[in-house]
């Protein structure tokens, strides 16, 4: 899933961007750390959820989600912007001005760290996933075991909650969970942006983090069962890399159905999505502030 954001907006300094003292390689590394937070608690939520039972609902997987997103904000927002999410640096460069140099190093080290935090909790779990496999049945990278490869990558439906079958398939076809994921995130991109705006009286200031996390929470809650609600291309990439190398194979690529569809459902729409709910903003809402300064431009 999901995450951050303080970066520039229209009419601020250069020399008020996050990082702008550290360089291109602190604010990766910042990247780095964050998403390896953000990944490590989301994704370990659902590791937890699956394999002990520890969490009974969605809400507490999203509460966890909501807060460790708050927490990588708080860590290294003032590095890097804490974009932690492909989708919000490609919405940032198109709309408030972040550098078109420093896209893909970004995305590179989101990529990374996600990567990192799925292996320490391979690391860490792999003895009770393999258990939770034999007491169901599940023949790791065959079908049916996405009820285990979950807890990486992300399926339509969501396995633990509509199953695997092909009847399952048919309740949440591929245009359904694209537009699930490009709805989700262009809500976060729009919650996000009306947060950082500092032209947004109601912007909750040192806040910003808390409501953000709790933004993706909601988000989870409501889309979870169809898609797992993703919402960010490396949340879904990075573990799912992890997973194709540690036994889950062509369930984690090309995919349960065999033909690469997560490329459009957790990669594609979410980027889309971004951009589209920033826009919206920057268009209908932020249009319509109140001026922050005399070299505010609407």
């Amino acid at each position: 899933m999901h995450e951050a954001v303080v970066s520039k907006s229209p009419g601020s300094k250069a020399s008020e961007m996050p990082g702008s003292r550290c360089g291109l390689m602190g604010q990766c590394i910042g990247e780095f750390i964050g998403t390896l937070i953000l990944v490590f608690f989301g994704v370990g939520s659902i590791h937890v959820a699956v394999v002990s039972g520890a969490h009974m609902g969605s809400w507490e997987v999203a509460m966890v989600w909501g807060i460790g997103i708050a927490l990588a904000i708080y860590t290294v927002g003032a590095v890097s912007g804490a974009h932690l999410n492909p989708a919000i640096t490609f919405a940032m460069a198109i709309w408030r001005q972040f550098p078109a140099k420093k896209i893909l190093p970004y995305i590179i080290f989101q990529l990374a760290g996600a990567m990192a935090g799925s292996l320490i909790l391979f690391g860490l779990f792999h003895g009770m996933i393999e258990q939770f496999e034999v007491a169901r049945g599940i023949m790791r990278g065959m079908p049916g075991s996405e009820l285990s490869a979950m807890m990486f990558g992300e399926y339509f439906p969501n396995p633990s909650m509509l199953g695997t079958s092909s009847l399952a398939h048919t309740q949440v076809p591929l245009a359904t969970a694209m537009l699930a994921e490009g709805i989700g995130t262009a809500l976060l991109m729009g919650f996000i942006f009306a947060l950082t705006e500092k032209r947004n009286t109601n912007n909750p200031r040192n806040l910003t983090p808390l409501f953000i996390g709790l933004s993706v929470s909601v988000i989870i809650a409501i889309v979870s069962p169809l898609t797992q609600a993703g919402l960010n291309p490396a949340r879904d990439f990075g573990p799912r890399l992890v997973s194709y190398f540690f036994g889950w194979g062509k369930i984690a690529i090309p995919g349960a159905r065999g033909n690469f569809d997560f490329l459009a459902v957790y990669i594609l729409s979410p980027i889309i999505g971004g951009i589209f709910g920033a826009g919206v903003y920057q268009g209908l809402i932020r249009r319509y502030l109140g001026f922050e300064g005399a070299d505010a431009e609407p």
